[in-house]
């Protein structure tokens, strides 16, 4: 029996639907949060009130968020550009723990002599090509044997997380300060720091968004950017064109990677200070993935999504004070992610009522 419901896909759409759509979704969640905190006796006016003056009311609260924001738009950006070519990096976490791990290396072993900006410099390449490598382990059987990158990507992150794990918790690394008596790592040299811009906002900040337009600008100016948005597209054309499919997948999973171990580095070197698994471990990596989904993978759109989303997390103790469980945070990042799923999916497709062979009939007889 045919379903009633018609599926089709659409054409291009405008502007106005593109930017629309997952505006009116947020709003859309929001309303849908307020509704579940009046069910469960709480005032969502005060609650959305407290969240702002938490969150963005003056600089010392923007700048926690912002700190915040920095991580989510360097993961966003490592999820974005993977969808862009239709390919589900879901392993933003593990990387991010390999460019911590690479990142902390670096600054531990060089000399605390080196110049700061050499220093800075050496920690993001090395966390960078870290995270590169790691997600080549998924983009080569994704490449070559046509592995589900998902399946990949997210067993690598528990393979990730235990080897940062074993590393402090279970061994007698290099990374491990022996002298703590609850098992850390060793502190970074000054040198190792990222200068702080004001309280735990540090020029990581400037680093993300820079990223963020450097990769907005290879995405759509760049040839490179174009084919790999045509992969995208069609995988099938691009190879008749003779887009290499193989050799895309390899450097967009390697950049994305490279991106997600950024995350890392900055986390590290800006407010950890050292390689610590426990501050590391706070779903960074699957959080960009919802910054991705919202901004529509658009490199420039990550940016706002990131501190938007950065606000509500930094708003969970503040509302504490007011009686609300800290876990709505996590309710309204759950359905921001499922208001704008939904929408996205009436952005590509249209909806419609199949006319049934019965109503066919009538029709005909009618006329």
């Amino acid at each position: 029996m045919r379903s009633p419901i018609r599926v089709m896909p659409r054409g291009v759409t405008g502007p106005s639907v593109r930017f629309g759509v997952p505006v009116g979704a947020l709003g859309f969640a929001l309303l849908l949060g307020a509704i579940i905190l009046a069910i469960a006796g709480n005032d969502p006016i005060e609650a959305y009130r407290t969240m702002f003056d938490a969150s963005l009311n003056g600089w010392k609260s923007q700048s926690r968020t912002l700190a915040l924001a920095t991580p989510l738009i360097l993961t966003g950006l490592a999820a974005a550009v993977a969808f862009q070519m239709r390919v589900y990096n879901i392993g933003g976490e593990g990387q991010l723990y390999l460019g911590a791990i690479g990142a902390s290396w670096v600054g531990l072993a060089l000399p605390a002599s080196t110049p700061m900006p050499l220093m800075l410099s050496a920690m993001l390449i090395v966390g960078a090509l870290a995270g590169a490598l790691w997600a080549l382990l998924a983009a080569i059987p994704k490449a070559y044997f046509n592995a589900d990158e998902i399946i990949t990507t997210l067993m690598l992150n528990f393979i990730a997380l235990s080897l940062m794990n074993w590393l402090i918790f279970g061994s007698r690394s290099f990374w491990r300060d022996p002298r703590r008596p609850v098992p850390g790592g060793k502190r970074l040299p000054e040198n190792a720091v990222m200068p702080s811009i004001s309280g735990r906002l540090h020029i990581g900040i400037i680093i993300a968004v820079v990223a963020a337009v450097f990769l907005w600008w290879l995405l759509r100016k760049t040839s490179w950017g174009f084919q790999i948005r045509t992969i995208g597209d069609s995988p099938r054309a691009a190879s008749y064109a003779g887009m290499s499919v193989r050799l895309k997948t390899l450097t967009v999973l390697a950049l994305s990677g490279a991106l997600a171990a950024i995350a890392g580095v900055s986390e590290v070197s800006g407010v950890t200070k050292g390689l610590e698994p426990v501050a590391l471990t706070t779903n960074i990596g699957f959080t960009g993935i919802i910054v991705a989904v919202v901004a529509r993978s658009n490199p420039l759109g990550v940016v706002p999504v990131s501190i938007f989303l950065a606000a509500i997390a930094t708003s969970g103790s503040r509302l504490q004070s007011i009686g609300i469980n800290v876990e709505v945070v996590l309710l309204l990042q759950g359905l921001i992610f499922l208001t704008v799923t939904a929408g996205e999916f009436f952005v590509t497709n249209s909806v419609s009522l199949a006319r049934t062979d019965a109503t066919a009939t009538e029709t005909e007889a009618a006329a």
